[in-house]
């Protein structure tokens, strides 16, 4: 494997020594660049490009190319390791993802396997493979998955959900088939993070999506729980070098003290978390990651770097902050103003590193 050029991002993650705060974007490879759309246009829909681990190294990349951002993050979707258990994942045009077996009865819970990551994702491994070749150094890439809980409100409600209120009767009216459902899930997303190590992701993120729809006791037991299960179980160690593990609750503000104690790396906010009252919180377990909110990219941009100089201030001094979005990038900001976010950070945040 090349040599990393630009490791401020694991170096930040760790709480190392860096020049100036690294920068990178949920949802970066996405539908707000024009490239993006012509290369989904070309694999002719979402999940084909997902499969396609030549396109998906593609937009993987195409940000790189336009930004100096400090991390690359695999082009795929959280819900392919339902869709390798057999669900039948497809995608309906204004309503998202959907599935044609929902998982909402303890007897389908039961029939469940745990996907073998090589074999039944080996899509996946194969795109990790080809953009760390294809990085060459440049910068890390960062392998990722979805929460047990937020996988299942998906599995369970058979496709997105406002009010989640089928995943919900069954965590309080049948709360063994939940937990049923959520260990085979830890099991299938610690097994596919190791192969995504395995085949050259050099950093993992967990994204929980919906953690923040549980009550303060139900998202330890329903969520946290499991999160401990799969950072307890990673690969924390590949290529002469750390692989750090952020893990991310969107609403997750109340619970940062208990996900500092799960052993992670770091802890992403959403943008309702103020970043100095986070940091003085849980800063010296853990690094932060965040929290800008994404419609302020829409702003006029000496308004976004007006934001990005406040959310540093709030950090301070001192390593183990990496700069991003609260939550995904969304489709209608002008790449423009993505770029001006970025060099704002990297311009901006040198004085904090001295």
């Amino acid at each position: 494997m090349a040599e990393l050029k630009n490791d401020r991002y694991l170096r930040a993650l760790l709480k190392q020594p860096v020049d100036m705060t690294p920068v990178w974007m949920m949802r970066q490879a996405g539908r707000y660049l024009p490239e993006y759309k012509a290369t989904r246009a070309q694999a002719g829909d979402f999940m084909s490009l997902c499969k396609n681990h030549e396109l998906a190294c593609e937009v993987t990349l195409q940000p790189l190319r336009r930004y100096e951002l400090d991390a690359a993050i695999l082009f795929s979707d959280i819900l392919t390791v339902p869709d390798a258990m057999g669900l039948g994942l497809y995608f309906e045009a204004g309503e998202g993802p959907r599935f044609e077996r929902p998982t909402d009865t303890i007897d389908a819970i039961k029939k469940l396997s745990i996907p073998d990551p090589e074999d039944e994702l080996g899509y996946v491994m194969k795109a990790v493979s080809t953009i760390r070749r294809e990085l060459n150094g440049q910068v890390p890439l960062i392998g990722f998955s979805g929460s047990p809980w937020t996988l299942a409100t998906y599995m369970v409600e058979g496709g997105s959900s406002k009010t989640f209120e089928k995943i919900k009767k069954m965590a309080y009216a049948e709360p063994a088939a939940l937990h049923m459902l959520l260990d085979k899930l830890a099991d299938s997303v610690t097994l596919y993070l190791n192969a995504q190590v395995a085949n050259g992701a050099q950093s993992l993120m967990i994204f929980d999506s919906w953690g923040g729809a549980l009550s303060h006791t139900a998202y330890r037991e329903f969520s946290l729980r499991y999160m401990q299960k799969i950072v307890d179980g990673l690969t924390r160690f590949a290529d002469g070098r750390q692989v750090p593990v952020t893990l991310f609750t969107k609403g997750g503000g109340l619970w940062l003290e208990a996900m500092a104690e799960t052993g992670c790396d770091a802890l992403g906010l959403d943008w309702t978390v103020d970043i100095a009252d986070a940091r003085r919180r849980v800063g010296h377990k853990v690094a932060l990651q965040g929290n800008m909110d994404p419609s302020m990219l829409y702003a006029p941009i000496p308004r976004i770097e007006e934001e990005v100089g406040q959310i540093l201030a709030g950090y301070g001094e001192g390593t183990g902050h990496v700069f991003n979005l609260g939550h995904g990038i969304h489709q209608h900001v002008d790449p423009e103003h993505a770029g001006a976010f970025i060099k704002a950070v990297h311009a901006q945040s040198k004085q904090y590193h001295k």
